[in-house]
């Protein structure tokens, strides 16, 4: 896709909900801490029916799409970047389940002026008891992918996990294959460039597919861990855990499938396709 809309310099964020509840009014008032700007919020809702949406589109700069049905979450942020004009040349791309620390977006914005090729910039992400968590990765390889998918959960140190996850790496401002779509800012060049995210993926994997896809446009995703997010996590997927476990081994598949085609590739990834299967009914039972 060639773009040829000209955006100007402002910042939207847009959220993904799908019963959001009290999480959403947090990220709402610690957003106000995270710049000085004046941000245009969009609400890109999933038929959520606890009534959170709507109360945050109270506010001034909130603006609610109501979507009517859980589309997924790469699907929801693409109508939600849609519902912004051209004004908006940077659109951060965010769970509802953060929070912002002070200053953190306007020092995102800080470090995409070094990057004139940066399409993505991601966060350091921690979690409530400060661990920080593995959200600038390698892409999966076949092999990296498959090892950690089979061994992740078993055997936790496992070299194919760390190698993927580049957990043991010092977290320095640096580019990386991906980056975790809990929070992104995104060049909304760079994304109109790649016809943002798979609607393919309903959840997990479209930032994997995004990362990949934003490399092979010739943009960057840099890591950008001078600024800091806290992510509360679960807040959505725990509802409906087993869904989300088929969801994501699903996705797992279609981003290996994509990218290994042909006959030679037909019995390997049968083979993938059961083990993934497998490992479904495994956790699932455990559950």
């Amino acid at each position: 896709m060639t773009n040829t809309t000209s955006y100007g310099d402002e910042v939207a964020v847009v959220t993904v909900t799908y019963f959001p509840g009290e999480t959403l009014g947090r990220f709402l008032d610690t957003l106000e801490k995270a710049t000085d700007r004046d941000v245009q919020v969009v609400v890109a809702d999933n038929a959520s029916t606890d009534g959170a949406p709507e109360q945050a589109a109270e506010r001034d700069n909130v603006k609610l799409v109501s979507i009517g049905e859980n589309v997924g979450y790469g699907t929801a942020a693409n109508r939600g970047v849609a519902a912004l004009d051209e004004r908006f040349g940077w659109v951060v791309v965010v769970n509802p389940d953060l929070e912002w620390e002070p200053g953190s977006l306007e020092e995102l914005l800080e470090v995409a002026k070094r990057w004139p090729r940066g399409g993505a910039f991601g966060p350091l992400i921690h979690d409530l008891d400060g661990t920080v968590y593995p959200s600038a990765r390698l892409l999966p390889s076949f092999g990296r992918g498959i090892g950690h998918a089979l061994f992740a959960k078993v055997w936790p140190s496992n070299p194919w996990t760390r190698d993927y996850r580049q957990e043991n790496a010092t977290p320095v401002e640096r580019t990386a294959g991906w980056l975790s779509g809990s929070c992104q800012l995104i060049r909304r060049e760079a994304f109109d460039s790649v016809d943002g995210f798979d609607t393919r993926y309903f959840m997990y994997f479209e930032d994997v597919d995004l990362g990949d896809r934003l490399a092979k446009a010739g943009w960057l995703n840099v890591y950008a861990p001078s600024s800091s997010v806290m992510h509360i996590g679960g807040a959505a997927t725990s509802q409906a855990s087993a869904k989300m476990l088929r969801a994501h081994h699903d996705s797992a598949y279609r981003y290996i499938a994509d990218r290994h085609q042909g006959l030679l590739w037909k019995p390997v990834l049968l083979a993938v396709r059961l083990g993934l299967k497998l490992r479904v009914k495994l956790e699932t039972r455990k559950g």
